[in-house]
């Protein structure tokens, strides 16, 4: 993140910004190989979309860049802004810069904003002519094990499967969504990349998986919760005893045209 929401409101999903630390601080760790793609340059102005508590944000800004963030949770924007990071709260399918911008970076948080053509027509006009987004998000299958674990779940229980999902497209459909909205693609790739869950599955149910869970009252969505967990005991794991999560990700530079 850029941590990673934005434009999650009507997802169901809100966070709070401790959970988010313990249970899902892996998530702006892995944004390096994001932030090496961006290459920010001392002077340049980069809004960080889907900033969450701006852990990324402040290690972009280490490099003389300009950095702005935006995220949809004010939970988060209050951990970003004590961090020392300019942000705001702004829906990521409501952009409302005007140019200036020489780059959007955004870390794990695309596919949480399920209007994409919205989000690409906000940050086309955020940049600047040649200017470019680089973004990591989750592409096609992300998720897959996790996802249809709930969904088994939830029928079991009784409560049918959820219609929630995530923006989780190929490399082929975003590529093609970005030239649509004026950008030159430079670089995509579909990368598949086991990720190791530090409070096991269990914690990232507990963060992520609310939307999914959203139409049920407390009690149900802990019993799936459970449930779920238990479904996913088998998933593989690292040298270290850890579950890992079924991540795929979608890795892009763009420029505006």
């Amino acid at each position: 993140m850029s941590a990673f929401t934005s434009a999650t409101v009507d997802a169901g999903q809100t966070w709070d910004a401790q959970d988010y630390a313990i249970d899902a601080g892996f998530v702006p760790v892995l944004g390096s190989a994001i932030a090496r793609l961006l290459d920010a340059r001392p002077g340049e102005r980069i809004l960080d979309l889907g900033c969450g508590d701006g852990v990324l944000s402040t290690e972009l800004a280490l490099t003389g860049a300009q950095v702005i963030g935006v995220d949809a949770s004010p939970e988060l924007v209050i951990a970003a802004r004590a961090r020392g990071v300019d942000a705001q709260v702004m829906d990521g399918h409501a952009l409302s810069f005007d140019g200036g911008f020489d780059a959007v970076f955004s870390n794990a948080a695309l596919h949480w904003m399920r209007e994409p053509d919205r989000v690409l027509a906000g940050v086309r006009r955020a940049l600047k002519p040649g200017g470019r987004l680089v973004a990591e998000f989750g592409g096609d299958g992300n998720i897959a094990a996790i996802v249809g674990a709930v969904q088994s779940a939830r029928v079991a229980h009784g409560h049918g499967e959820s219609p929630f999902s995530w923006y989780f497209p190929s490399v082929e459909a975003y590529s093609d969504r970005l030239r649509q909205h004026g950008f030159h693609v430079q670089f995509a790739e579909r990368v598949e990349r086991p990720t190791p869950l530090p409070t096991g599955i269990a914690g990232w149910l507990r963060v992520f998986a609310a939307p999914l869970l959203a139409d049920l009252d407390s009690t149900a969505a802990s019993r799936v919760r459970v449930a779920s967990e238990a479904l996913l005991a088998e998933l593989p794991r690292d040298a270290s005893g850890l579950p890992l999560a079924d991540y795929v990700r979608l890795r892009v530079l763009a420029r505006r045209r």
